[in-house]
């Protein structure tokens, strides 16, 4: 089931309202954490780091691969989930809540208008 209320982008990567106004959280979907495997550490940035669109800002290593995760739009990370560093399981067992990776400060919010929705992203992975 792919959450209706959240944006994607072909990456594989989620965008979700985290506050009032331009802060977003980030994850990786239930397609992409399944296609991993089980996740085993989690490389993140530190809060205050600055990205664009498409950059990479961390590494999910599961017991079959590593992963870069990108910046599903520009923006300064103000959060990083701090319970992924003990436990990047939470990772494959709830991607859409206690799993999610960063907070973004979007510099452009309108930006995430731009990304998949949820009926976009299911024909992605369907295909």
């Amino acid at each position: 089931m792919i959450p209706e209320d959240l944006r994607y982008t072909a990456e594989h990567e989620w965008l979700a309202p985290a506050a009032e106004g331009a802060t977003f959280r980030v994850g990786i979907t239930h397609f992409a954490q399944d296609s991993l495997g089980d996740i085993v550490f989690v490389q993140l940035p530190e809060a205050g780091a600055v990205f664009q669109a498409g950059d990479a800002l961390g590494e999910v290593e599961s017991t079959k691969s590593v992963s870069e995760i990108y910046a599903p739009v520009a923006g300064e990370v103000v959060a990083v989930n701090p319970e992924l560093a003990s436990a990047p399981e939470l990772i494959n067992s709830d991607p859409y809540g206690a799993g999610w990776l960063v907070e973004l400060k979007a510099a452009d919010p309108a930006a995430v208008d731009a990304l998949l929705d949820a009926k976009a992203y299911e024909e992605l992975t369907v295909a």
